[in-house]
């Protein structure tokens, strides 16, 4: 087999795992907002993580990484940090506290349409037809799996802020492939220097809006796990598959959660699948699929 080839399936495996984590993410972040602000929260979940990561960065090797980032990758980095931490995060939070969970994962998977768009004006990465087509399929089963969706009045406000997390996302999906793509940084410096200070603006600016109330041991364990191994653990090996997919394969990947969100639901709250719910699944899948279809090369 080609090494190459190799590389590339094996970050593709890596990246559904990281985005399997996730997919949980949404059904315990949906547990803790019944007794945590939504932006307190989030800084807690990315602040605790980045305290997690924060013993490894104390190696020589570490701290000799540290020293050799140049002015302008502490830019990169601080906006990295802003955009995916802060901005994503933060909306994310805050949109499934006012939308329903569904919604929100709906509207996320638009990212991917945005990540093309911005990948071929920063990144110069031209999607095959056959990709932008993988990308179209995916959206159709997307839509059919949710359609129709209902947006009350009163969750307008969430549906702004929302709109907001997805240009964020697709910008910090976009600036962490350059970052990665050049693989002068290694994935732990990118994702601790990025989630501290992402997650710092995060958790004073919840602090600050909404306050900090006591934890019960329940919400502290789901901070510890979201925090522990669907944050710091997950974010390392995402950012090291960012060195070998592209852009735009990054953000499909990241919207299987659409899939792996339903089935979970299906198995852990009882919430059936129904066929037209399915037929969109499949049809998402199959969209995935092409975008990772590569044509061998002599």
């Amino acid at each position: 087999m080609n090494p190459n080839s190799s590389n590339h399936i094996k970050a593709i495996l890596q990246a559904l795992f990281v985005t399997f984590l996730w997919s949980t993410s949404f059904v315990i972040i949906k547990l803790g907002l019944d007794e945590i602000p939504p932006l307190t929260f989030a800084g807690l979940r990315y602040f605790v993580a980045f305290i997690c990561l924060l013993p490894f960065a104390l190696s020589k090797k570490r701290i000799s990484e540290f020293k050799q980032i140049e002015k302008r990758d502490w830019l990169k980095l601080i906006w990295l940090g802003i955009l995916f931490i802060t901005v994503t995060q933060g909306a994310q939070f805050i949109g499934l506290s006012l939308l329903p969970a569904v919604t929100v994962s709906l509207l996320l998977n638009f990212s991917s349409a945005v990540v093309a768009v911005m990948a071929i004006f920063f990144l110069k990465e031209y999607p095959s037809v056959l990709q932008w087509s993988g990308m179209a399929l995916f959206i159709i089963g997307a839509l059919i799996y949710f359609y129709p969706v209902v947006i009350t009045a009163d969750q307008s406000l969430g549906l702004v802020i929302m709109m907001i997390g997805v240009i964020a996302n697709a910008g910090s999906a976009v600036l962490g492939r350059g970052i990665n793509r050049e693989m002068r940084l290694s994935p732990f410096v990118v994702t601790i220097v990025s989630m501290g200070i992402g997650s710092i603006i995060l958790l004073s600016t919840g602090i600050v809006t909404q306050g900090f109330l006591p934890l019960t041991l329940r919400n502290v364990a789901i901070i510890l796990w979201l925090a522990g191994i669907n944050t710091a653990f997950a974010f390392v090996l995402w950012n090291l598959t960012l060195r070998t997919l592209s852009a735009m394969e990054s953000s499909i990947i990241n919207n299987t959660m659409l899939i792996q969100i339903a089935i979970l639901a299906w198995i852990f709250i009882d919430e059936p699948i129904t066929l037209k719910e399915g037929i969109g699944m499949l049809i998402a899948a199959a969209g995935a699929v092409l975008v990772q279809w590569r044509k061998r090369k002599s």
